[in-house]
């Protein structure tokens, strides 16, 4: 990458997409929540990588100035849902919408990494419209539960640290902690129809909707991707 390289130019759209995509999956939550039905959206947060990431990224990946927009992953959106099963109800509403294209889907929730990490991540062609017309770009959803999600910031910061090279030890915490998140998630999946009844309970229909839910929506996780 060349150090004149345009970076504010070349992340505008990034950030554009990111902003129509969070309010876009925010609004379906709505509408989920206006019918009075269990929405699988539990809140959306998002990023764009900054630029010093990406730089670091291209070097190791082989990327340069001429192939940079060839990654997938420069805008971020991720979707946080209460069970797995919601999981494919998100990627139901993603597969029939028209306003961007699916180019590849990643299961690493039936496929987990060895490290432990699961995920779901889609990679979609979204167009942006700017003042000098269409751009495509690339983007990442990721849609992951909450137990999940936990385990993945919490192995995210320890990377940060440790550069990838765990001691032993904590290396094989990591991993029991994988399996206790996924036994959590099994277990939630069992009483997911007496959580979703006390929670209609508790969120009755003449509630704003929103009421203590948007505001975790507005926490994007720059740091933790």
């Amino acid at each position: 990458m060349t150090e004149k390289f345009d970076w504010e130019s070349f992340l505008d759209p990034y950030i554009q997409a990111v902003g129509e995509l969070k309010i876009k999956l925010r609004g379906a939550r709505k509408q989920y929540q206006k019918q009075h039905r269990h929405s699988p959206i539990e809140f959306v947060t998002g990023r764009v990588k900054p630029s010093e990431s990406i730089k670091n990224k291209a070097r190791l990946r082989g990327f340069t100035s001429e192939n940079i927009a060839e990654m997938q992953d420069i805008a971020g959106v991720r979707v946080m849902v209460q069970f797995v099963e919601d999981v494919d109800e998100v990627l139901r509403l993603l597969r029939k919408r028209e306003d961007f294209r699916i180019i590849q889907e990643r299961d690493y929730i039936h496929n987990q990494k060895e490290s432990g990490y699961r995920s779901y991540h889609v990679v979609i062609e979204y167009p942006v419209e700017m003042v000098t017309g269409q751009k495509l770009i690339f983007a990442e959803i990721q849609i992951r539960t909450l137990a999940m999600n936990f385990w993945a910031t919490i192995e995210h910061s320890l990377n940060y640290k440790y550069q990838g090279a765990f001691p032993d030890e904590l290396k094989n915490r990591l991993a029991t902690t994988a399996k206790i998140a996924f036994a959590l998630d099994e277990e939630m999946s069992k009483i997911r129809e007496e959580i979703q009844d006390a929670q209609l309970l508790f969120n009755p229909p003449h509630r704003k909707v929103d009421d203590g839910v948007e505001n975790r929506d507005d926490f994007d996780e720059e740091n933790n991707w």
